[in-house]
């Protein structure tokens, strides 16, 4: 079950409710940004500038210090074609790679197959979360979705070797009848199984963490700190997966939008400081997206959906710097008074599949696509 050095892992951190891109990245020197937000824009003289047109929010010191060490990339104009605007529909578009159809097949879950197509390792993928993303969900395919690592899993609290197998074997029993009765019982055994297994493994990952990083006490840095401990333990896994909510921004964005920027700023640098503290930094990224941006002019007190987005990419292997092109915020170049997209989210997870995992991206993402050298 132990991962080599070589193994590369992907840690996917989702950003609900559709962040607001142009204050994330901030055009602080077009005046046309400042035309449109009387009421949300950044002051030129309070953002962390980039270079002489764009820069950071400026609660977003932690991720600045990481750019300018040169291991973070911003994916500018990121989307896809005929957007939705529905939170609903375009989650589920990301979460599946199928901007046209409903389907059900999660991209990571199709990757964690690829990853491990005998799914000899329960714990291929670990979510963070309540529930289970559907961009991890396929049938088939383990995945361990965790609260918090403490008190996690049905054998806690069983002291002993043998009292816990003993138990586990108890639950076993309650699974396997389901098995061999057919294909959704089988799924539905073999599920049980699998959680049970994975459960009991996970639980064990705070013992051997030891770290002088601090981690904040929000939800997205638990969350994070998880991720690290399960990382660090050296179970095998591969993708990780957690998110962050609250981005929906319509109303009192000035002072809700930043304290998100601010807790996930906080949480992703104390992630990077901890895996880069136990040498475990250089096979990891950590990939953060959004399911659409939000309009170029602000409602009075906030933005509403829009399109257009962005991601951000982290690691030791990351090319850092501005990726694909700030689309234009000229009235004649938006898509209905909205950001348009230079650059289809398909050819981003194309990237990281093939340029980071290893795989082929066309059975994942249904197509070729444009690709670029954030990796």
């Amino acid at each position: 079950m132990t991962a080599t050095h070589k193994d590369p892992i992907l840690v996917v951190v989702q950003l609900t409710g559709a962040n607001d891109y142009m204050n994330t990245i901030v055009p602080y020197n077009n005046p046309i940004y400042y035309d449109n937000r009387p009421t949300v824009a950044i002051p030129a003289d309070q953002v962390l500038p980039i270079d002489d047109d764009f820069g950071f929010n400026p609660v977003m010191e932690p991720l600045k210090s990481i750019y300018d060490q040169g291991n973070m990339a911003i994916i500018n104009g990121i989307g896809y074609p005929d957007p939705n605007r529905s939170h609903f529909r375009s989650m589920d578009i990301w979460h599946t790679a199928e901007p046209v159809k409903i389907a059900t097949e999660g991209w990571l879950g199709k990757v964690v197959r690829d990853l491990d197509p005998k799914s000899e390792n329960v714990l291929t993928a670990v979510n963070f979360g309540r529930g289970l993303p559907r961009a991890l969900a396929l049938p088939g395919v383990p995945v361990a979705s965790v609260g918090a690592l403490e008190g996690y899993g049905v054998m806690a609290g069983i002291a002993g070797q043998q009292r816990r197998a003993d138990a586990l074997e108890v639950f076993a029993r309650m699974y396997s009848p389901a098995i061999g009765t057919g294909p959704t019982m089988d799924y539905l055994g073999q599920t049980g199984l699998d959680a049970l297994k994975g459960a009991d493994i996970l639980r064990t990952a705070p013992e051997s963490y030891h770290s002088t990083v601090e981690y904040a006490e929000t939800p997205i840095s638990q969350n994070l700190k998880g991720i690290a401990q399960v990382l660090l333990a050296d179970f095998g896994t591969r993708i990780f997966y957690t998110q962050q909510s609250g981005y929906d921004t319509h109303s009192n964005q000035v002072p809700v939008q930043p304290k998100l920027l601010e807790d996930l700023s906080t949480g992703i640098a104390d992630f990077y400081a901890d895996i880069q503290e136990h040498d475990a930094s250089d096979n990891v990224v950590l990939f953060v997206f959004t399911e659409f941006g939000r309009r170029v002019l602000d409602n009075g007190s906030g933005t509403d959906h829009g399109s257009g987005g962005m991601a951000m990419a982290f690691g030791d292997r990351v090319k850092g710097g501005m990726h694909s092109e700030y689309p234009s915020l000229k009235s004649e170049d938006l898509l209905e008074g909205d950001l348009h997209f230079n650059i289809d989210f398909r050819g981003i997870y194309g990237t990281l599949i093939e340029q980071w995992l290893g795989l082929d991206p066309v059975p994942v993402v249904g197509g070729n696509y444009e690709q670029l050298n954030f990796i």
